[in-house]
């Protein structure tokens, strides 16, 4: 179970920019409602990239808060602080605040259903509001900057250039991409399963695989084999990758792709992998599946296309092509 980190005792309080009430006989911490909480959520079954998302939420909750809290302290002003500071002083996408926000909101959601807080708080503050094409994608000339900046002759470039073309070829997300195993890559049938206790929604699923990725798959999977590691992709000395770890290699790798317009993120591969996938004519029904979306709400988000991408679909399958029978 992952660590919430403690900065101060319960019994010393500092005097950070939330503000400050007088204790009361009964009281709950911030630390004990949220443990409570967590002991919740396991029950419901969350998958462990779901669990864990709520840790980390409120960690950066309590680093702002610099510390634990009463549940006298926990009120709807220190909410509105924290997201003005996620906004204005970290300079957050408002997409990721939101993130943040909702878990949130599920907590303190929790925390009133119990009693521990007064106040519904949670109905009081909602997600920021976000322009309809926030979502990025890559262009094909970036996807191709980035693989031509891997220098793929020692080994760790190899691995990030294998780990690039599955995550586009499957959409996978980066939890999902790092916990498949080595016994779960078909490369006969083109196929890689996820196993059910490792994706967001707690069902197994099946990915395909392209000819191109299956390659590079079983070339990687004959270097690797010596490592003795279920794990598929690992580090140079044969232990899983850390997400965070990955993140910042494609960070870095953007940068020296000189790919500046956007953010670099195992995320933005998966937008980009629907986006190719529908402009290359697939179905948005197949999509789903792949993606694993149980909305097809969340698919339409997924596919927003540019002005330059509606101009090229319209040119293949524009209505004039059916009267003078071009050919498609």
């Amino acid at each position: 179970m992952p660590i919430v980190r403690k900065t101060q005792r319960k019994g010393v309080r500092n005097t950070g920019s939330l503000s400050r009430t007088k204790s009361v006989e009964h009281y709950f911490t911030l630390y004990e409602m949220f443990q409570q909480f967590m002991n919740f959520k396991h029950t419901e079954g969350l998958a462990e990239p779901t669990l864990q998302c709520y840790y980390e939420h409120f960690n950066y909750l309590t680093d702002f808060s610099g510390g634990d809290l009463l549940n006298e302290e926990v009120t709807l002003e220190a909410f509105r602080e924290y997201i003005a500071f996620m906004l204005q002083e970290k300079k957050l996408a408002p997409t990721t605040v939101n993130v943040r926000i909702r878990t949130m909101r599920a907590f303190l959601r929790h925390c009133f259903q119990e009693g521990w807080i007064q106040q519904p708080i949670h109905e009081r503050f909602k997600p920021v509001k976000t322009p309809e094409d926030e979502i990025e994608s890559f262009t094909p000339g970036e996807v191709k900057a980035l693989l031509n900046a891997i220098d793929d002759s020692r080994y760790v470039g190899f691995r990030d250039k294998v780990m690039i073309y599955t995550l586009l070829d499957t959409m996978v997300r980066i939890s999902e991409l790092l916990n498949i195993k080595r016994s779960n890559v078909d490369l006969k049938s083109g196929h890689i399963k996820l196993e059910p206790h490792k994706t967001k929604t707690k069902r197994a699923r099946t990915v395909p695989i392209s000819t191109k990725t299956i390659k590079l798959l079983k070339d990687y999977m004959l270097e690797t084999e010596d490592f003795g590691c279920d794990i598929l992709f690992v580090t140079y000395d044969g232990r899983p990758i850390v997400s965070n770890t990955w993140r910042r290699r494609l960070t870095e790798l953007g940068e020296s792709a000189g790919v500046n317009s956007k953010r670099v993120s195992p995320h933005i591969f998966r937008h980009t992998g629907a986006l190719f996938y529908i402009m290359n004519g697939g179905d948005p029904f197949s999509l789903q599946k792949i993606l694993g979306h149980t909305d097809m709400s969340m698919v339409r988000k997924y596919i927003q296309m540019t002005d330059a991408d509606v101009k090229k679909q319209h040119n293949t399958f524009s209505p004039w092509n059916r009267v003078f029978k071009k050919r498609y």
